[in-house]
């Protein structure tokens, strides 16, 4: 610590600080068991949730809680240009969705914890504190580069094919001296000064890294003077993670991929500091197909990067939250299997079984998984469920779904059968799934037996109808109501079991399905439905009569 560091230390800083050894003090190490993690999430409040947010946060928030350790939600608005209002309470209300409740900082009720204040904007004389240690350290120092020269560096070095950057001989104020700095203090360019890191790494120089997804590595020092406090007296991430980080006794930071290049530059100012660093681990982006190559999600292109996308399309947030832990783990789905009816907590995610290469969105799974979901619901939690959907995203499914008397019926069909039928993936289908029964909704579907079912004439659709009114008694259990089906189809040429059918193809127009799929589509305006016997009861006599003569008079 050389005089004229700890005389450019107190000129920057002149107002009273904490101490770094006061601060040390006032965030000691946690009290916590060994193998416990304290993780964390720390958005940006642009106004934006990305699905990718949430998955990174469901994996934090499960290793911390799986290890009776420390989840913390911390606020990164440290970049005002971004910041949108409204946008905390939209990440910290939108992850309650998904059962992500911090144990410290931002919660629905406001800031809590010992370790705070978690939002970054409240912390700047921490991050002064540590920034004139590290001035009077010659560890950092202050650089007066207006834009124009940072950008006349910058096209020289691509004029000369050098990497990009502010670094070694290209630092231009990285030994300027005293007089130099005061000179330029004097002429008032302190509202455009920036402290920089001295970094003392060498780009040629290669270091052996461990993450703990991507394994053991061997990466290229960094030697980047990168900024650490900006003109406006606020930390860049690089910085404020690494203050926040260790004075919350951070133990593993789980975040975006698009962090790795940087690991080798954080692990160095954790040296540089004469701290331990925390564990790092980078997962891979969720990642999709655009004209046959992968590529991230981006908030820009696609609206399935927002979780609003899925809230708008009614995904159940249970059946989004295993989709991705399927997406993380390709141990989990192997482990739902075998565990059909347990709980998240039941399941141990493991670090290291972590996916590497980013997964593809993949909706088929997504559907499947939550049509599984919704299966497995009663009716009057499905009912529960589609009806708050409606209410904010469908109002006339709303009004629909209360004032009409048989929705409980509609969301039990197949309950009692353990091959029901599940197509019901998202809240939003609702209407296109079950809206026949409703008589206004039914009315708008534009169905047409010659289009759906063009070898069958309309001859034999009309006799089928009329046969099935004479014979049709809404008391019938499904065997009665069966036989009677078939017993039509045979009278109308149809083999009465599909076995008869394939066994002699030449002797019948073809099966008794054929002519249940005639009534499904009168009384449904659908190609497939659920259990035909069951839509009828729930239908009623008087319904599936009026529908059943409605066609005939066509």
């Amino acid at each position: 610590m050389t005089e004229d560091n700890l005389k450019l230390a107190n000129l920057l800083f002149p107002e009273p600080l904490p101490t770094p050894e006061e601060l040390e003090a006032k965030f000691p190490p946690r009290n916590l068991p060994e193998g416990t993690m304290v993780t964390r999430l720390a958005p940006s409040p642009t106004g934006f949730m990305h699905i990718g947010t949430v998955y990174a946060a469901l994996l934090n928030h499960k290793l911390a809680r799986q290890t009776k350790g420390v989840f913390f939600l911390r606020q990164e608005d440290t970049d005002k240009k971004r910041e949108v209002e409204g946008a905390v309470e939209l990440v910290v209300e939108s992850l309650a969705e998904f059962g992500v409740i911090a144990d410290e900082g931002l919660t629905l009720s406001g800031e809590k914890g010992d370790y705070g204040p978690y939002t970054q904007s409240q912390r700047e004389k921490f991050y002064h504190a540590f920034a004139k240690q590290m001035l009077a350290e010659g560890k950092a120092y202050a650089c007066f580069c207006t834009s124009e020269e940072l950008e006349a560096i910058s096209q020289k070095q691509s004029q000369m094919k050098l990497k990009p950057g502010y670094y070694k001989d290209w630092a231009v104020w990285r030994n300027k001296p005293m007089e130099e700095v005061e000179k330029a203090l004097a002429e008032g360019k302190k509202s455009t000064m920036v402290i920089r890191f001295r970094n003392e790494g060498n780009s040629i120089k290669r270091n052996k890294v461990e993450d703990l997804i991507k394994g053991k590595l061997e990466l290229p020092e960094d030697d980047s003077d990168i900024v650490l406090i900006k003109s406006d007296g606020l930390p860049t991430y690089h910085f404020a993670h690494l203050v926040d980080d260790h004075l919350m006794r951070t133990t593993h930071v789980i975040r975006g991929d698009e962090w790795f290049a940087s690991l080798p530059l954080h692990l160095q100012l954790f040296k540089a500091m004469g701290w331990a660093a925390p564990k790092y681990a980078h997962i891979a982006p969720i990642q999709k197909l655009d004209e046959g190559n992968r590529r991230k999600l981006s908030k820009r292109k696609d609206p399935e990067a927002s979780v609003s996308y899925y809230f708008d399309q009614g995904y159940p947030v249970s059946g989004i939250i295993e989709y991705l832990f399927t997406v993380a783990d390709s141990t989990f789905e192997p482990w739902r299997k075998q565990n059909p009816g347990a709980s998240l907590t039941d399941y141990e995610l493991k670090i290291k079984n972590i996916g590497n290469s980013g997964a593809l969105l993949d909706f088929k799974k997504l559907d499947n998984i939550c049509t599984g979901y919704v299966g497995q619901l009663s009716p009057e939690q499905s009912y529960d469920l589609a009806l708050a959907w409606a209410k904010q995203h469908d109002h006339e499914l709303a009004e629909l779904m209360e004032n009409h008397p048989y929705w409980l019926a509609i969301f039990g069909l197949e309950k009692d059968n353990p091959n029901q039928r599940k197509d019901l993936a998202k809240w939003s289908s609702v209407k296109s799934y079950y809206g026949f029964f409703i008589d206004q909704l039914y009315q708008n579907i534009n169905w047409d037996l010659a289009v759906l079912m063009p070898n069958t004439l309309l001859e034999t659709q009309k006799l089928a109808c009329q046969k099935y009114l004479e014979v049709f008694n809404p008391s019938d259990s499904k065997d009665t109501w069966l036989s009677k089906v078939k017993k039509i189809a045979e009278e109308l040429g149809y083999a009465p079991e599909v076995k008869l059918f394939k066994e002699s193809p030449d002797k019948y127009k073809g099966h008794f399905g054929e002519i249940t799929q005639i009534y499904r589509i009168i009384l449904t305006g659908r190609a497939q439905s659920p259990d035909l016997y069951e839509i009828i009861r729930v239908l009623g006599k008087d319904k599936t009569i009026e529908r059943l003569e409605a066609f005939l008079r066509r």
